[in-house]
């Protein structure tokens, strides 16, 4: 009698993806993300200096790691607000799988550490501050957000010393952030392009504390805290090399378990009815100090730069 093959598993997208997973011999939890054309759609609309740029690129994978592991209908909000050069950075993540963000930055500031030809990595672009992460469960769900100072300590390593701090979940991330160059598909063609690329590596110890699992426990986050630490920049990016290869490499001794696959895509909230419903909430006074030298209102999406202009008779046929 023939039997039935089972279904061969769909192939995990090489980028924008998060994948969770679970080390099936220590039982520790965690999330690989890459960003490819989600992360160009973000940042590139800004057309940002690198290292803002390279800021808000690890906050997104930041977001998409930790936001990854809300149930549907949860949101996290992860916003840092600091002295450096990028004064506020903000990243959303929406279940399942949406991506916004935006940075805020001096632009002189950000000039003179590229000149100086300091590292352009997010402990340059922060300097001190404090990270605020905000998570929403969902309907019926009550809000959550904990905050966490920091000292020129990179973002990666800030978001990991949140979860230890605030949550006693003993916390490895590692993200990683370049430019990748994409040739022309064909000879003739003069598109070469340079893409942002970002990637991230999250584990947790998210079942009983280590205190209350006790020395086994113990030893098997340590275990897998070191194997997660052996990962290099270019496996995180590297759009060549499998999430399936790069877990096999990096716990192929600890039996990984793939129990997650979400796509990412970028999206924004924003709609010319909610711009002109905020403008209405103004006087006529306010609104004629908004006018341009056009003679128009101009407001420009923080998050997707979409710009959307008005009148003021327009307005005011609104307003009834």
């Amino acid at each position: 009698m023939p039997v039935d093959t089972p279904p061969t598993p769909p192939a995990i997208p090489i980028d924008d993806v998060v994948v969770a997973f679970r080390t099936q011999n220590s039982n520790i939890r965690g999330r690989l993300v890459r960003l490819g054309a989600t992360l160009d759609a973000i940042v590139a609309p800004h057309a940002m200096p690198d290292l803002p740029g390279r800021a808000l690129s690890e906050a997104l994978a930041l977001a998409a790691l930790c936001g990854s592991a809300l149930p549907q209908g949860g949101n996290l909000n992860l916003l840092t607000r600091s002295d450096g050069p990028v004064s506020i950075l903000v990243a959303d993540y929406t279940a399942s799988g949406r991506l916004r963000g935006y940075a805020r930055y001096d632009a002189k500031k950000v000039a003179e550490i590229a000149q100086s030809g300091a590292r352009q990595e997010t402990a340059a672009a922060l300097g001190n501050g404090h990270l605020a992460i905000t998570l929403d469960s969902g309907p019926g769900q009550e809000r959550y957000q904990g905050v966490l100072a920091f000292e020129a300590a990179p973002l990666s390593a800030t978001a990991a010393a949140y979860f230890q701090q605030r949550e006693n979940l003993p916390t490895f991330i590692r993200t990683a952030v370049a430019e990748h160059y994409v040739a022309p598909k064909q000879a003739s063609q003069s598109d070469v392009r340079w893409h942002r690329r970002a990637g991230g590596l999250m584990v947790q110890s998210v079942g009983a504390s280590l205190d209350e699992g006790g020395a086994d426990a113990d030893d098997d986050w340590k275990r897998v805290e070191m194997l997660a630490a052996t990962v290099e920049d270019l496996e995180l990016l590297d759009p060549s090399l499998t999430v399936e290869r790069l877990l096999l490499r990096l716990f192929h001794e600890e039996a990984v378990a793939i129990e997650r696959v979400i796509p990412l895509s970028s999206f924004c909230r924003c709609s010319r009815e909610k711009v002109e419903n905020v403008l209405l909430a103004f006087g006529a006074n306010e609104l004629s100090d908004m006018i341009d030298d056009t003679g128009k209102i101009v407001v420009t999406c923080e998050f997707c730069t979409a710009r959307y202009v008005f009148s003021l008779d327009e307005l005011r046929a609104a307003g009834g």
